[in-house]
């Protein structure tokens, strides 16, 4: 813990940084169960992933961690994989320790919206978002509906393609923007680089960043990630609730919220904040 501590506060690069690996995990994220939805089970629920937190009842309100994933077919030389579909998540598992907040892993649809994406969104080359945005926006609201999610505490959260989509998905237009009280992105921004999708420049990227309001983000990334990030945004947004960390690890890998870090806390108690506001 102390030595990620130190590094925290140094500008490293990732391969500086130590493995995950060298962190026992205390968390093992549950694997998917059959059966219908009940408190500390994740089962499927539609293409999305869903699980109710062992303290979950029925009629009572909790909060609700929405996940988004990376892209599918990722490996490094660290030994980091992404599978780029729900069950592969990590992040809210990780923040909540499988309890206080229901935790929603939806997908990325293709351009039919009947298959999930293992890639960005919809079909090259036009990578058509409306599809992945019509099932997040009614997975949600269901989610709330159904199982007692409160519709005024919702985090989204995104890892890589995740944490781009934490803007690019998640702020897109005024229906789906409104339904957010506050955003993870780990490992990326939206607006910082260019990607293969259209509306990836920095002008656009800005018409949506428009959409956040005074709502508060925390982001983080691996290495010096989390610094781009904050060079790109802080001149845009001097006075919005913005945070800024490193993870403390070299890897491209969300399993690092399954292991006890300076990052972790310091993402737990955003999380609590956000969500204790009125």
């Amino acid at each position: 813990m102390l030595k990620i501590l130190c590094l925290l506060a140094l500008p490293l690069a990732a391969a500086e940084l130590p493995d995950i690996r060298t962190v026992q995990p205390d968390l093992e994220a549950p694997a998917l169960s059959e059966g219908p939805p009940a408190a500390g089970k994740r089962v499927r629920h539609g293409l999305s992933v869903l699980y109710l937190p062992t303290d979950w009842k029925a009629g009572a309100k909790m909060p609700v961690i929405v996940e988004l994933a990376g892209n599918g077919g990722y490996t490094n030389k660290f030994g980091d994989v992404s599978a780029g579909v729900p069950e592969g998540s990590n992040l809210g598992y990780g923040l909540s320790a499988g309890h206080g907040f229901i935790w929603l892993c939806v997908p990325y649809l293709n351009a039919k919206g009947d298959q999930i994406a293992i890639k960005w969104w919809g079909d090259a080359p036009t990578y058509d978002p409306l599809p992945t945005l019509k099932n997040l926006r009614e997975t949600v609201k269901s989610v709330c509906r159904d199982f007692s999610g409160d519709e005024s505490k919702v985090v989204l959260c995104g890892f890589s393609r995740g944490a781009i989509a934490c803007g690019y998905l998640g702020l897109h237009d005024d229906e789906t923007a409104k339904l957010w009280c506050g955003f993870l992105a780990y490992s990326h921004y939206d607006g910082v680089h260019k990607w293969p999708y259209p509306g990836s420049d920095r002008e656009s990227a800005l018409i949506r960043l428009k959409r956040l309001g005074n709502r508060s983000q925390f982001i983080c990334g691996e290495g010096t990630n989390a610094q781009e990030t904050e060079a790109y945004l802080r001149p845009l947004l001097p006075d919005a609730d913005l945070t800024f960390l490193s993870t403390g690890f070299r890897n491209h890998n969300d399993a690092w919220t399954l292991r006890p870090s300076l990052a972790r806390e310091k993402a737990r108690e955003w999380l609590k904040r956000v969500n204790s506001s009125p």
